[in-house]
């Protein structure tokens, strides 16, 4: 089965076709441009909606996109617990959009911190500048050497924080101290306990994740 493109959702949860070939009637020019950006921006926003994720024996592990979370339910590797009403379609089917999914294989997750990425210290760090405090889109943020480069400072847990680019040039080749700056909370390490606080954070916003997050 071949994924097509998701397609874009109206208010009411239900899907219309794709936003490039979108027919508006008595709409033109700027007033149909802006609306096509709208449902691209919809469709967009849906497949990036927060999906969590069960081992085979319903632990929690991991939260994702619901783009992935799509890709392994059509490879077979996962089955949807829990869905939203909205829809996306493959070539012969429509499908439910997952809220959880659960493995169907079990998968051992060692007892150490993820992988230092930018993507792990954004999530980390909740898509919050550790500066001025304030939420970011993710590419309106940037990583931050708390003690700079030059000065012989680490890429790593302890030393990367998230940060937006007016607080980046603000601190620029300094320390926090020196820029007049202070963090939000020490940098720490990314392990399986902070990725199950965050799960819980995360959940708040949607109840069919509450029983598996033991609430």
């Amino acid at each position: 089965m071949s994924a097509r493109r998701p397609e874009a959702v109206d208010p009411r949860g239900r899907y219309i076709p794709e936003a490039g070939s979108v027919l508006v009637p008595g709409a033109s020019g700027n007033v149909g441009a802006r609306y096509v950006q709208s449902l691209s921006a919809r469709r967009a926003s849906l497949m990036q909606e927060p999906v969590l994720v069960l081992n085979a024996t319903y632990e929690p592990i991991n939260v994702t996109a619901v783009r992935r979370a799509m890709v392994l339910l059509l490879k077979g590797v996962a089955q949807a617990e829990e869905v939203h009403n909205a829809e996306v379609h493959s070539s012969a089917h429509a499908h439910k959009v997952p809220s959880v999914i659960r493995l169907l294989a079990y998968r051992h997750i060692p007892q150490q911190s993820r992988a230092l990425s930018r993507k792990n210290i954004l999530l980390r760090d909740r898509n919050t500048c550790q500066f001025c405090g304030k939420i970011f889109p993710s590419s309106e943020l940037t990583l931050d050497h708390v003690m700079p480069r030059s000065r012989g400072g680490r890429s790593s847990w302890e030393n990367l924080v998230a940060c937006c680019y007016r607080c980046n040039n603000d601190k620029g080749d300094r320390t926090p101290e020196e820029a007049g700056l202070k963090l939000a909370r020490k940098p720490r390490p990314f392990t399986l306990h902070t990725s199950r606080q965050l799960m819980r954070l995360i959940g708040h916003r949607d109840e069919r994740w509450r029983k598996y997050l033991f609430y």
